[in-house]
Formats: structure tokens, C-alpha cells, sequence
């Protein structure tokens, strides 16, 4: 698979440097594909393009509901593609399909514009009688929108920025993560199906100093990242100190308490799931399993025969629930942190290793048990397949351990009372809780508390993100508003 141009300004065109980006399997170690290497005058460009579509174009005056019809074809676009986005995902990513197939992100444009149709963009507001007029709010494009992507899911972190920036009458240039750009490629492919003006979007793939200079470029208005915590730090300082908006969905570190009351072998393969998809190269994965003190040897056997029985193998398998990690270093820092859990004293109960006779970057599924919330395993975001079991004494123990985290992206509360699981749940600082489940949904909005992010992404939230508020101030009928 292989691109020799660029998507600059909705159009194909040759990159300004000779650079190429390869994509190999994680798995396998073979080249999957390559793309152009976008340069800081490509990137010029693309801001350059998006600029003057926002500022000239016709884009951002449509009504909303317009500018839905005029992306609905990418749906169909998208699915006369969806099996090579299904077997590309995971070719490039390492993420098994049975989590990561690029189809699955299809009903998310549909969601969306259906939002667009029925949204008027603006309601008149009543003033408050006899002392001034009505006020026309409005919800208008925020400006051009840098949407920078990371490599888990990359086809629905890319239209999960895109599509409702888009919708909100921003122009876009999406710079993806340099481990999968391919799957951005299919999708700037398919955008030839939707009637988009010139210069409303662009894909650049390049490495992290493009990333950079993407967000430091004056011509963009709002900086919408995914990534590490780290990262979206040093960007929302650079976004601060120019005022430029910004949305951040960042790490996580997420706590799944087990209340005492839970069945645990009806509990365990849900807890386990979640903690484990994606690889755990997940931001919303339950890391943190709290479980009860008198539960604590029962959780762990329990988790330990879940896990130790999960396939690992190749992500194009429907079968496999662990595919090998994204890269070579993603695979030393789980290592790193496999080897630090040991040495502050807590014990892995299975995995730690890597698999037998596979050529890829694997780990295997690592539990571990006796850890204190102060470990280093317990605070920082790992990102691969790495669980820890963590007494607790109480509720009120409970929810001081998950809140006991400078990350607060995500979490569950499991138990057979559902409303006590509620209560529990309104204790919890995340952006996210789910009952008896993780419970994500594209329609609930989705971002973090504390250093887990700024803003939301998804749901009716997810559009607001991309626009400004406006207010139109009307004169009482018959005279002016009074002094």
C-alpha cells in the first residue's frame, strides 16, 4: 500500500521533500505500506489553504444542516472501503480486529450528521421583560482546527475529530501519528466521494516536530490532541499563551472498584476485558482492579485464569484478544514497567514475558498482585497490557484510592446493587464511569478531569468543542435598551 502524493487543501499533490514514512507490522515485522513524509512547507500549505477557506470560502456561512449533505457521502464511501479499513487497522496498528476494525467507526458519521440535520445553529433568547430586547445565541465555526491523532483506533480518532469539525464549518488539517498513517490515507481517499469545498481538509503524516509546528502555526484557531498527558501539557502551554483554543484527551489510569456485594465470576471477564483491549494500549483501560480486602486472593486467582487463557497472536485473527504492541519502544517501556513492578515489591501472578516463537513486539497479559497505590505501576499510564489488583479497606477507602491519581480520564463501579454503584460512582473524580461495565458510547460525551484532559469529545459535546458562542444583543421593541 502506498501513497506518492499528499492531501493538501482536498486535493492531491506532490509532498515539497523526498521523505517517506514507512508502516511495518507489528506482528510480522513486513512493510505494510509508506506515504510521503510531509515537510513544514507542506504543512504551510495545508494551514495556508484552510485559512483561506475559513476566512473566504463559502464553508463556515452554510447552514449546518447543509453542510451534513454535503459530507453524507462519505458514509458510503467508507463502506465500499470497509473491508480493506477492516484488515488495515490491525495490519498497521497491532490492535486485534475484533477491537480495531476501521469499519466499526462508520455509524460515528452517521451519528454525527444526523445531529448536524436537526441542529439550527442559533435559538432567541428572551430578555427579561421591560428592561431589554431578545438575544439571538449562536454557535459558530471556531476557526481552522489542527486535529493531531494518535495510533489506537486511527480511523475512528480520525473521524471522531474530523467529521464534527467539519460539520461545525471548521476547516481541518489532520496530522496523524507516524505509526499509522495508512488508515488516514483510505479516509482522505474516501473525502473525494463528499462535495467539499477547496482547502476545507488536509492529511499531513509526519513525525512529532510536525506536530509541533502544527500547533504553533498562527493560522490555526483550536488544537484538538489525543495522546499522552505528557504532550498535551506542552501543548496546551503553547495554546495558552497565544489564547488558542484547545480540546485534550489525554491519559488515563482507571480504577474498576469491585463492591462487596459483586459476583465475581459473572464480574471477572467483564473487569478483565476492560482492562486488557486495545492491548491495554487504551487511555480508558481499567488498569486499577480494587477489589475488597477479604476478596483480594479470590479476584487475583480469578483474573489470573481469565487472563493467562487470553489468545495472543495475529491481530488479523477474529480469535486473538492480545495482538503485539504498536512498536519496539512501546514494548521496552512495558518491559521497563513490568521490571519496575517487581522491584518495588509486587508480585506478578502471570504474563511478565514474551511469548514464545512470535517475531512481533509482544508482551504477555501481566497481572499483578500485592500493590500499593503508591507504586509506580499503580500512578503511571503504562499503556500495554499490564493489570494491577489493589486491596481496599471500605468504600470510603475505595474511592480515596481510584481518586488518588493525578489522571482522571475514566472508571467502573461493579456491583449487584446497581443504585449503590451509582453512589459510588458520583464519588468518583474521572470524566467517565460506567456501571457493571466500561460504557462508552459516541453519543455521551468523552474526556478527562485533572491532567486526563481538557474539553470533551463525542456525543452533542463533541460538536460544541469545534464552535464559539455568539450573542446578538436586540433593542427593546419601540426604543432603546434603557441605561
Amino acid at each position: 500500500m502506498k501513497w506518492d502524493e499528499l492531501y493538501i487543501g482536498g486535493a492531491w499533490v506532490a509532498g515539497a521533500g523526498g521523505g517517506r514514512l514507512e508502516v511495518h507490522s507489528p506482528a510480522t515485522l513486513d512493510l505494510v505500506g509508506e506515504v510521503p513524509l510531509a515537510t513544514s512547507d507542506d504543512l504551510d500549505r495545508a494551514v495556508g489553504a484552510a485559512r483561506a477557506a475559513f476566512d473566504d470560502g463559502p464553508w463556515p456561512q452554510m447552514p449546518m444542516r447543509e453542510r451534513a449533505e454535503r459530507l453524507a457521502p462519505l458514509v458510503g464511501a467508507l463502506q465500499a472501503t470497509a473491508a480493506e479499513l477492516d484488515e488495515l487497522v490491525p495490519r498497521e496498528s497491532g490492535i486485534p480486529i475484533v477491537f480495531a476494525s476501521g469499519s466499526s467507526s462508520i455509524p460515528l458519521v452517521e451519528y454525527y450528521l444526523e445531529l448536524a440535520r436537526a441542529d439550527t445553529g442559533e435559538e432567541v433568547r428572551p430578555g427579561r421583560p421591560g428592561a431589554t430586547g431578545d438575544g439571538i445565541v449562536r454557535h459558530v465555526p471556531v476557526g481552522v482546527v489542527a486535529g493531531i491523532t494518535p495510533w489506537n483506533g486511527p480511523v475512528m480518532q480520525v473521524l471522531m475529530k474530523l467529521v464534527p469539525a467539519l460539520l461545525a464549518g471548521c476547516p481541518v488539517v489532520v496530522k496523524p501519528a507516524p505509526e499509522t498513517p495508512l488508515s488516514a490515507m483510505k479516509v482522505a481517499e474516501a473525502l473525494a466521494a463528499a462535495d467539499l469545498p477547496p482547502g476545507v481538509v488536509s492529511v499531513v503524516p509526519g513525525g512529532r516536530e510536525l506536530g509541533e509546528h502544527l500547533v504553533r502555526h498562527p493560522g490555526v484557531d483550536h488544537v484538538s490532541f489525543t495522546g499522552s498527558t505528557r504532550a498535551g501539557l506542552e501543548i496546551a502551554a503553547t495554546c495558552g499563551a497565544a489564547l488558542r483554543r484547545v480540546n485534550l484527551e489525554l491519559g488515563g489510569k482507571s480504577a474498576a472498584i469491585l463492591l462487596d456485594d459483586v459476583d465475581l465470576d459473572a464480574t471477572l471477564p467483564t473487569v478483565a476485558q476492560f482492562g486488557y483491549f486495545f492491548n491495554g494500549e487504551a487511555c480508558a483501560a481499567l488498569t486499577r482492579v480494587l477489589a475488597p480486602v477479604s476478596q483480594v486472593d479470590d479476584v487475583v486467582a480469578g483474573l489470573a485464569d481469565i487472563v493467562s487463557a487470553y489468545p495472543v497472536g495475529d491481530s488479523l485473527d477474529p480469535a486473538t484478544f492480545i495482538g503485539p504492541l504498536v512498536t519496539e519502544a512501546q514494548r521496552e517501556r512495558v518491559e521497563r514497567y513490568v521490571a519496575i513492578g517487581r522491584d518495588e515489591g509486587a508480585r506478578v501472578v502471570c504474563g511478565g514475558g514474551r511469548p514464545d516463537g512470535m517475531p512481533g513486539w509482544y508482551v504477555e497479559p501481566t497481572l499483578f498482585a500485592d500493590v500499593d497505590n503508591a507504586m509506580r505501576i499503580a500512578r503511571d499510564e503504562i499503556f500495554g497490557p499490564v493489570v494491577c489488583v489493589i486491596g481496599y479497606d471500605g468504600v470510603d477507602d475505595a474511592v480515596a484510592i481510584a481518586n488518588d491519581s493525578e489522571l482522571g480520564l475514566a472508571g467502573a463501579v461493579f456491583a449487584a446493587d446497581e443504585a449503590r454503584a451509582v453512589d459510588v460512582a458520583r464519588r468518583i473524580r474521572t470524566g467517565h464511569v460506567g456501571i457493571n461495565t466500561l460504557g462508552m458510547d459516541w453519543v455521551l460525551p468523552f474526556g478527562g478531569f485533572k491532567k486526563s484532559g481538557v474539553g470533551r469529545e463525542l456525543g452533542r459535546e463533541g460538536l460544541r468543542t469545534f464552535q464559539e458562542l455568539q450573542c446578538i444583543g436586540l433593542p427593546l421593541a419601540g426604543g432603546q435598551n434603557p441605561r
